[in-house]
């Protein structure tokens, strides 16, 4: 609903407290929610100490976390110093979720009881086959569950509410924008025919402010090859002979770095950078657009296999929204990759999975069940590290006979802690594991059965690259880097004397370009934001 109408629901009921209770079981909800345990946070984790007793004399009630409160309600938990909140306020402060509980317990046993609505204005979209995978147990000692992003798919569930539904969670761009659009288009309508950037998001992942120290070095590392990539791309642009217009040279750290999606569809990164002109020694600021190219491949004659749809290796898998966080997959040597599939329905089939590292050596093989009703598997193997950098193979087979591959990169890294990486460092790193074990077991006796051969030559080279640092490991990376990535457009974000670089702002990929849907400001007399 619109904002008019949410200040017109609460302009009636201003007395009122919204929160939504669990409406279960109580003694349920307690054990569930770990209120008989004692939970202390320290080093960034919840840690769970031991058992306690609930308070006597005290309904417990919780639910979710989201609730409108009314100003006599939170001026009397912050001020009162009554025995209930005294109390309340002690035993929660060593609780996992006390936002989920304390609210409810405090308002249900004091004098303003009778002001509770079970109802807190939102739908929030469950699906606990997927949001209850004890996702975060890195995190804190213990199993919750979260909800999942809206799709397309879940529009009718705005439309189809009984009670008064003002909110809703969850919505994330980058998992994906057209529900967002679609919403703004019910409650306001149509963006007028020709406004810009509707399909395009945009998000900021870094900006000089946050200093590279908050990067990792696989990302720094990364982040300034893209950028050579757009410089040797502007060159590549211009090919009158002896022009320099377009030719540049590198300067300073990437000033900025956003995740490009269009159409719910990642497209890759744009990389703010600094380069000076060399056909007037000035200093330009740039904006390169890169592309991850498409690294998989069904099997050439394809096989009587049909139930995979697609593969993929990264990190940061998201079991709840089945995508990897990790967009674009940067992976560096120290980095444990995660292999990823996705399935059709069919019927329970067992496949093997084979991953190839640079120099053909065989680094994992295994087996994975797959059941007629799986949409997705994914296992991390416990690989020895580093891993060697360069271009990896991971390899589907049924019965031994190829069904599909995806390749992915492993980076060398130019930076260690954010500084030029010294030769014994690069060494130590980009050597691969101990005698080139990346586990116990060795699976050579599978390259002849697979046709990979081990080619003493590639091993040589490899071996060579391992023990380059400065401007040979920048070309060892680069040609790395250029042959997964494609350079898709520079622009300029000020003057440029580059004839074929356009002005970013002009351009619609760029985060230069406008953005009407974005925009926010003064609240409009339709209810409008932006």
């Amino acid at each position: 609903m619109t904002n008019d109408q949410l200040v017109a629901f609460l302009s009636r009921y201003r007395d009122m407290n919204f929160l939504k209770s669990h409406g279960r079981d109580n003694a349920r909800f307690i054990r569930k929610q770990g209120l008989d345990r004692l939970f202390l946070e320290c080093d960034a984790h919840m840690w769970r100490l031991g058992d306690r007793r609930i308070p006597e004399g005290i309904a417990v009630d919780g639910g979710s976390d989201w609730f409108l409160l009314n100003r006599k309600f939170v001026e009397y938990v912050t001020f009162s110093t009554d025995d209930l909140v005294t109390k309340m306020k002690q035993f929660y402060s060593y609780t996992l979720l006390p936002a989920e509980s304390f609210f409810h317990t405090v308002l249900e046993n004091s004098p303003h009881c009778d002001t509770m609505v079970d109802n807190n204005l939102r739908i929030t979209n469950w699906n606990r086959k997927l949001g209850c995978k004890c996702q975060y147990k890195h995190i804190v000692d213990w199993c919750g569950c979260s909800p999942n992003d809206f799709k397309p798919q879940d529009f009718h569930r705005f439309q189809q509410t009984a009670r008064p539904t003002f909110f809703a969670r969850k919505f994330e761009a980058v998992v994906n924008q057209e529900i967002i659009g679609q919403l703004d288009y019910y409650l306001y309508g149509n963006y007028p025919a020709g406004t810009p950037g509707l399909r395009s998001y945009w998000e900021n992942v870094y900006d000089e402010p946050d200093g590279i120290h908050s990067l990792s070095d696989v990302t720094l590392t990364l982040y300034h090859s893209f950028s050579r990539l757009g410089l040797r791309r502007a060159e590549l642009l211009l090919h009158d002979a002896g022009e320099n217009s377009c030719r540049y040279y590198p300067m300073g750290h990437p000033a900025s770095v956003h995740l490009y999606f269009l159409a719910d569809r990642f497209q890759g990164f744009l990389i703010k950078h600094h380069a000076t002109n060399l056909a007037v020694s000035k200093l330009e600021t740039l904006e390169t657009w890169v592309m991850p190219k498409k690294v998989f491949k069904i099997a050439s004659p394809p096989s009587d296999f049909g139930r995979l749809q697609f593969s993929e290796v990264g990190t940061d898998w998201d079991a709840k929204e089945r995508l990897f966080r990790n967009f674009g997959g940067l992976l560096g040597p120290m980095d444990e990759p995660v292999g990823m599939q996705k399935w059709g329905k069919g019927p329970n089939v067992t496949v093997t999975v084979v991953w190839v590292d640079p120099v053909n050596i065989i680094a994992a093989t295994y087996d994975i069940l797959i059941e007629s009703t799986a949409e997705f598997t994914h296992y991390k193997p416990p690989l020895n590290l580093p891993l060697r950098p360069g271009v990896w193979t991971v390899k589907i087979l049924h019965h031994w006979v190829p069904v599909a591959e995806t390749k992915f990169l492993v980076a060398p890294l130019t930076f260690s802690n954010r500084q030029p990486i010294k030769l014994e460092e690069a060494l130590r790193l980009h050597s691969g594991p101990l005698r080139s074990a990346y586990m116990e077991q060795s699976f050579q006796s599978l390259n002849p059965v697979l046709s990979l051969p081990i080619n003493p030559a590639q091993v040589e080279q490899a071996r060579r690259n391992a023990a380059s640092a400065g401007a040979a490991l920048e070309r060892w990376l680069d040609s790395l880097v250029g042959g997964m990535w494609t350079a898709m457009d520079i622009c300029a974000t000020g003057p440029t004397v580059c004839p074929v670089v356009q002005t970013c702002s002009q351009t619609a990929w760029s985060s230069f370009s406008p953005d009407p849907k974005s925009e926010l400001g003064a609240v409009k007399p339709d209810g409008r934001l932006r």
